[in-house]
C-alpha cells in the first residue's frame, strides 16, 4: 500500500489495517516455515513494508 493512501486513513484505520497486515504476514510466514510456496513470493516483502509505513505513520503523529 503507499504511502499517501495510508495518510488518508483515520488512527482507527490504521491500526486496523495494520491488525490485518500482521495476520495476513504471521499466516505467510507459515507457509513458508512448512514448506508450502507462496502464491507471490514477493507478498512478504510488501507486508513488511507496509507495517514499517504505518508504524512510521503512527509515530508521527504521536509527535
Amino acid at each position: 500500500m503507499k504511502y499517501k493512501d495510508l495518510e488518508k486513513l483515520s488512527a482507527a484505520d490504521l491500526d486496523k489495517k495494520l491488525k490485518e497486515t500482521r495476520v495476513e504476514l504471521i499466516k505467510l510466514n507459515g507457509q513458508v516455515e512448512t514448506g508450502t510456496t507462496p502464491k507471490s513470493p514477493g507478498q512478504i516483502k510488501n507486508l513488511k513494508k507496509t507495517i514499517a509505513k504505518i508504524n512510521t505513520l503512527q509515530n508521527k503523529g504521536k509527535q
